[in-house]
């Protein structure tokens, strides 16, 4: 029945925002769209939280859930701030991108809980996680237009404003995921840090916003060097999310809780 609400859910985002790609010149209308579709996916998080008896946030699957959530809202507010309607699309094929792979890796979902995740920390922690990842995820589009734009010789000040800002906003979370990160683990296992795998990934990428941070704030006119930090940042970035499951170290890693049973 889950399996049955998510092609629901995943059909309506996908038409209102196909729609919504072709009558772009009517704003009013377009925007309802993009909302409708929004609301599509919160409707299922919602229905799957009640379904589960817990929060959807155990899985990569259902991660990938409150990304095509949130990347869209980001995408808006991004476009509604800087009126790039570019930013809003590729926002929007990001989400329809995290669909499409839940559809093509269907998962058998579970109501179990690991006793390590019964804790208060535990979606403070995911979802200030997800939602740094949405807006470091748009800070990376910004990066790839940028240096597009570098190459074109029409690189606007306008873009770096905005890139540094995603910046902002995304490292401002992720800084929140380690420290209520910190918490849980001394909860759940006596200690703020142990320098598990994925923990260490977490505290690189942390340090690759951060390098990204003090190069703008040094190095202000250097506007190609610091888009290639931001976009190598984001790779190591794609490592901690996912890409640490494949590594041979993740087998000893103290976070395989969030592979499906």
């Amino acid at each position: 029945m889950i399996w049955n609400y998510f092609l629901i859910t995943a059909s309506i985002s996908t038409t209102s925002w196909g729609v919504a790609a072709f009558i772009h010149k009517k704003e009013g209308f377009r925007n309802s769209l993009v909302i409708a579709g929004i609301l599509s996916i919160a409707l299922f998080i919602a229905f799957l939280w009640i379904q589960l008896e817990r929060p959807p946030l155990r899985t990569l699957g259902e991660t990938r859930l409150w990304y095509a959530f949130f990347l869209p809202i980001i995408g808006f507010i991004t476009y509604w701030r800087w009126r790039y309607h570019w930013m809003l699309y590729y926002s929007l094929a990001l989400s329809l991108i995290f669909l499409l792979i839940n559809y093509l890796h269907p998962e058998n979902f579970s109501k179990t809980l690991m006793p390590a995740l019964q804790s208060p920390w535990f979606v403070p922690h995911v979802v200030v996680y997800i939602f740094a990842y949405a807006f470091l995820a748009a800070s990376s589009l910004v990066a790839i237009r940028g240096l597009y734009q570098f190459y074109k010789n029409k690189l606007t000040p306008k873009l770096m404003l905005m890139a540094d800002n995603l910046v902002y906003l995304g490292f401002a979370f992720l800084t929140l995921g380690l420290l209520f990160g910190a918490l849980w683990a001394k909860e759940a296992w006596g200690h703020y840090w142990t320098w598990d795998p994925k923990e260490t990934w977490a505290f690189i990428t942390w340090m690759g916003y951060l390098v990204y941070i003090h190069f703008r704030y040094q190095h202000v006119s250097k506007s190609k060097a610091a888009l290639w930090i931001l976009a190598l940042a984001f790779v190591i970035l794609l490592v901690c999310w996912f890409g640490i499951n494949y590594l041979p170290s993740a087998q000893f890693s103290i976070h395989t809780y969030s592979k499906a049973p």
